[in-house]
């Protein structure tokens, strides 16, 4: 799991989607959304995950559907 999440951390900080997804030795991710915004401390690869699926859904939500 940690693998697949050190994958989307670096598709969501090369999108721009991210400022910044860090996996500290302890485990736990440190994600910062903007340049200058606080640092917010995930528990594990799960969270990472977890917020990769909340930033898909809305970007998907975001955009008309184009079917």
């Amino acid at each position: 799991m940690d693998a697949e999440a050190a994958a989307w951390a670096t598709v969501l900080v090369h999108r721009h989607l991210m400022h910044a997804i860090v996996r500290v030795p302890t485990g736990q991710w440190l994600v910062q959304h903007e340049p200058h915004g606080s640092v917010q401390l995930l528990e594990g690869p799960a969270d990472v995950l977890d917020l990769a699926a909340t930033i898909q859904r809305q970007l998907r939500t975001a955009r008309p559907d184009s079917r």
